[in-house]
C-alpha cells in the first residue's frame, strides 16, 4: 500500500463573513465524548446503535467543535446557537455521517443528548497534539452515476445490457477518491485520544434496510475505537460522496415484512477493511514538534436560486479552518461530489494537509446535492433530477470561494 503522510444563473456575495485568528495561542486543548443516540422507541428493530460523537478543539481565544452523527442529515439553528453560547465556540459544525438506515430521535430528547456529551467534552480538555495525514488504498466505493451507451449518465441501481443493476460485479467505475484522511489528537503523554476519520462514500450498503443501523460507518468507528481498546473517540465525517456509493452493496429488502434478512455481512466488510486502513495510518502519525498552536476560522456563505425551480433560495454556509497552520479543512453542506474533493486535495496539498468535509453544516440552507458541472450535464440523481436541485454551478462557484479564503487566510494574495 501507498501511504503519504504529512506530519506535525443568480450569486450573490456575501451576507455571512467573519473571521476568527488563534495565532500565537500556547497551546492546543481538546475535548471528546461519545454518546447513545438511539431513539428510545424506534419505528424499526434496532440491529447496532447510532452514536453522536464530539469533538472541541481550543486555541487561544478561538473554539470550535465538530458533533459527528449516526444520521441521514441533521441541521438546527437553536441548538448551534445553544452551543456556542454555552460553550463559548465561534463556529460548531454538525456532521450528519448520511446513513439510509437511521432513524432521528425526538428533537428535545436528541437536543439533551448531544448537550450532555457537549458538557463531557467541555469538562474534559487536554492539552493535544495534533497529526493528521492521508493513506491510498483499494477503493471500497465507485461512481453511482455510469455514463452509458447513449452518452447519458444513470444510476447504477438503473442495469442495461453491459452493466448490471447494483454493479454486483463491483465494478470500480470511476471518478473516486480511493483514500481516508485521518486527523490524531494524542495527548501530553503521547497517548491517542481522538481520531477523525474521513471518506468519501454513502453509507447505504444496505439500500433498504427496514432496521436501524450506522451501516459501514457505524461498524468501521467500532472496530477503529476497539484497535485502541476504547481509549479514544473516532468521528467519521463524511467527504464528497454525492456520487460514492459501496462496492459493497446490498439490493435491498422489498419492505419491512421482507422474510430476507439484510446482509451485515456487507457491511461488516467494508467498515472492517476501512478501519483497517484507519488504524494503519493512525500509527504512523507523529506531531510536528515545531507547530505553532492555533486555530483560524473563516466562514462565508454564497446565495444560489434552483436549477429548474427559480423561487428556490439557497443561502449555503462553508468554513476554511486552518489548525496549526499545517491542517487544512473545507466545511461544506447538503451532498457534494467527489470532483470537490480530489480538487481541493489537489489545489492545498503543496502547502498543507487538506481535508474535506462533506455533509458539513454551520448554518444557512442545506443545499442537498452539490453536482459538478460535468455531473450536471450528463445526468442522473442528485445531477440533473433530483429534489430541489440548486442551480448549475454552485458548487464550483463555493469551492472558488474555499480556495480565495484560504488564499487571503495565509496572505499569498498581493496587496
Amino acid at each position: 500500500m501507498k501511504t503519504f503522510v504529512r506530519s506535525a444563473i443568480l450569486l450573490i456575495t456575501v451576507n455571512c463573513f467573519f473571521t476568527v485568528y488563534a495565532a500565537g495561542a500556547d497551546k492546543l486543548t481538546a475535548g471528546t465524548a461519545k454518546v447513545n443516540i438511539t431513539p428510545p422507541k424506534p419505528g424499526y428493530q434496532v440491529h447496532d446503535s447510532l452514536y453522536a460523537r464530539v469533538l472541541i478543539l481550543d486555541a487561544g481565544d478561538s473554539r470550535i467543535a465538530f458533533v459527528a452523527l449516526d444520521l441521514g442529515g441533521y441541521t438546527n439553528i437553536p441548538l448551534a446557537e445553544k452551543l456556542k453560547s454555552r460553550f463559548g465556540l465561534k463556529e460548531v459544525y454538525f456532521c450528519p455521517q448520511h446513513t439510509h438506515s437511521s432513524e432521528t430521535a425526538p428533537r428535545e430528547w436528541l437536543e439533551e443528548r448531544v448537550l450532555s456529551a457537549m458538557e463531557t467534552a467541555s469538562g474534559n480538555m487536554f492539552e493535544a497534539r495534533i497529526s493528521g495525514g492521508h493513506r491510498y488504498f483499494p477503493q471500497l466505493s465507485f461512481n453511482r452515476l455510469i455514463l452509458r451507451d447513449d452518452g447519458r449518465a444513470r444510476e447504477s441501481w438503473l442495469g442495461d445490457e453491459h452493466y448490471r443493476a447494483v454493479n454486483p460485479e463491483r465494478i470500480p467505475h470511476g471518478p473516486v477518491d480511493n483514500a481516508v484522511g485521518v486527523i490524531k489528537l494524542e495527548d501530553a503523554s503521547g497517548a491517542p485520544r481522538v481520531l477523525m476519520m474521513n471518506y468519501a462514500c454513502h453509507p447505504d450498503v444496505a439500500w433498504n434496510n427496514f432496521e436501524i443501523s450506522a451501516d459501514y460507518v457505524g461498524y468501521a468507528t467500532r472496530y477503529t475505537e476497539e484497535a485502541f481498546d476504547n481509549t479514544l473517540v473516532c468521528l467519521f465525517v463524511q467527504g464528497g460522496g454525492g456520487n460514492q456509493a459501496p462496492l459493497f452493496k446490498d439490493g435491498g429488502r422489498t419492505g419491512p415484512d421482507d422474510p430476507r434478512p439484510s446482509n451485515y455481512d456487507l457491511i461488516d466488510r467494508m467498515g472492517k477493511l476501512l478501519s483497517i486502513e484507519t488504524v494503519k495510518l493512525a500509527k504512523e502519525l507523529y506531531p510536528n514538534p515545531h507547530d505553532k498552536p492555533g486555530i483560524r476560522v473563516r466562514s462565508d456563505s454564497l446565495h444560489f436560486t434552483g436549477r429548474y425551480d427559480k423561487t428556490l433560495r439557497y443561502n449555503v454556509h462553508f468554513s476554511v479552518i486552518s489548525i496549526n497552520d499545517r491542517y487544512v479543512i473545507a466545511t461544506v453542506p447538503g451532498e457534494p461530489f467527489i470532483k470537490f474533493q480530489i480538487d481541493w486535495k489537489r489545489e492545498i496539498q503543496p502547502y498543507a494537509v487538506p481535508f474535506f468535509f462533506g455533509y458539513t453544516w454551520n448554518g444557512g440552507k442545506w443545499p442537498i446535492y452539490l453536482p459538478d458541472v460535468r455531473s450536471a450535464a450528463y445526468g442522473g440523481y442528485g445531477a440533473d433530477h433530483g429534489p430541489d436541485l440548486i442551480e448549475i454551478g454552485a458548487g464550483e462557484q463555493i469551492m472558488i470561494k474555499l480556495l480565495e479564503t484560504y488564499y487571503r487566510m495565509t496572505g499569498v494574495f498581493r496587496q
